[in-house]
């Protein structure tokens, strides 16, 4: 392990991260309401000595971008500071006991952004200016809604490498999932829920549909990578009738190698016979968002200054695709290669149990580090 890599890890301070982290949770910040974590973020950097460019998004929303080094930065820290609206505003603070940090956004992902803002803080703290490495620190907003945070800073710069903080449990993501999000709409005749027969149930036909498609062949998840979920479904709500519309978002998943749009075409190949066993079906099926897997491969210099320091710190370094959707695509698509990298896991993210060990986040922060060392 190098001098300058020791001299950065001897400067993070736990303390520091953890005071950091938990008054990140305890600021409610859903996608479209981020103005008060950034204007902690902000004040936090800014007393820290650095010169904190607002990158504006929409009115009262904006990224934060921060640099240090000279010349254009061959790497950028990514966090994005949104979460998902909450399960329970009267539960939101932060809870810790034992080492395990809970609450919402701990794994997705304000633990890594405080572990970002900590390997930055250590960076400035260990070495002057002069001396420190030429990368960057991104902390966008909107990645839980449509990525417009990194959209708007991919507009003016396009860095080499980013490396984003999402829950891998610490693994590194060099291969990433693709995304398709499917809307199918079924049209029924609307009549008095007395009297279901004469009208024709939406819904009805809606659940038809789930069910075939959920048993066809492309969908088994003993034989396929692609993760099918239903993740919403409404229909009409006037009173005591038979419904006469109903919508269903379907989220799919798609490993590295396959095309969002050549299962796009199967899925409405497949749908195509369903009126054959559905009396009466009326489906329109409408894709509104794509975006393909990478998979940058292991054979770069990210991943060696991995496989170097993760004996050092104690741990057994996985090399796993990235299985969510992310602003990781949206980072590739623009030419960027992105590595997924941080504390928390999936398992736990977005819902009520959502939680991170304080450990990983110290451990990320060291990796940062260690990364925006070893490429300059």
């Amino acid at each position: 392990m190098s001098t300058r890599l020791e001299n950065a890890w001897r400067a993070i301070n736990p303390v520091r991260l953890r005071k950091t982290f938990l008054e990140l949770l305890d600021i409610y910040s859903p996608s479209g309401k981020e103005e008060d974590i950034q204007l902690y973020l902000e004040e936090l950097l800014t007393r820290a000595g650095f010169s904190v460019e607002r990158q504006e998004v929409d009115e009262d929303r904006y990224n934060l971008r921060v640099t240090m080094g000279s010349g254009e930065p061959f790497l950028y820290l990514v966090g994005h500071v949104d979460t998902v609206p909450a399960w329970d505003l009267d539960a939101l603070g932060a809870q810790e006991e034992d080492g395990t940090i809970r609450g919402l956004g701990s794994a997705d992902m304000k633990g890594g952004c405080a572990a970002m803002i900590e390997a930055w803080l250590a960076l400035a703290e260990a070495f002057e200016p002069a001396e420190r490495p030429s990368v960057g620190l991104l902390l966008v907003v909107g990645e839980e809604e449509n990525g417009d945070g990194s959209a708007v800073f991919l507009q003016s710069c396009r860095p080499p490498w980013v490396v984003i903080g999402e829950p891998t449990s610490l693994a590194a993501g060099f291969a990433h999932y693709g995304y398709l999000e499917a809307g199918f709409v079924t049209r029924g005749l609307q009549s008095h829920s007395s009297l279901p027969e004469l009208g024709h149930n939406a819904v009805e036909s809606m659940l038809r549909v789930l069910l075939l498609l959920g048993n066809d062949p492309l969908f088994d998840r003993a034989k396929t990578e692609i993760v099918y979920s239903i993740r919403e479904m409404s229909s009409s709500r006037a009173g005591f009738v038979v419904p006469d519309r109903c919508e269903t978002w379907i989220d799919l998943h798609l490993p590295p190698d396959q095309d969002p749009s050549a299962l796009q075409e199967a899925i409405r190949t497949i749908v195509a016979d369903f009126g054959r066993t559905i009396p009466g079906l009326d489906l329109d099926v409408t894709f509104d968002f794509a975006s393909a897997g990478y998979n940058l491969g292991t054979g770069n210099r990210l991943a060696q200054i991995l496989r170097e320091v993760y004996p050092a710190l104690g741990l057994s370094l996985q090399m796993d695709p990235f299985r969510s959707h992310s602003d990781g695509n949206l980072f590739f698509a623009a030419g960027v290669k992105p590595l997924i990298l941080g504390p928390g896991s999936l398992e736990t993210a977005h819902t009520p149990e959502e939680r991170v060990v304080f450990e990983e986040v110290s451990g990320a922060a060291r990796i940062y580090a260690a990364l925006c060392l070893g490429t300059t």
